[in-house]
């Protein structure tokens, strides 16, 4: 599974995005998009789903393997 900070990095590029026009079009501020792909351990859910929106995705749930619960 590829990680959040990844993943927005990847999608940004894909589109041919600066971090300021991603924060832009987001509708954040540019340290979040910074911390976002640097991997900040504590974000606002609220922002990263209007970041991950541009890409037609959002956050939500997702099962942990057994042995991840240890």
């Amino acid at each position: 599974m590829m990680s959040l900070r990844l993943f927005v990095k990847r999608k940004r590029r894909e589109l041919g995005l600066t971090q300021i026009e991603l924060a832009d079009r987001a509708g954040v501020g540019l340290r979040f998009v910074r911390e976002l792909e640097q991997g900040k351990s504590s974000l606002r859910l609220d922002k990263v789903n209007q970041v991950l929106g541009l890409f037609g995705h959002c956050m939500g749930p997702v099962p942990l393997k057994r042995d991840d619960l240890s």
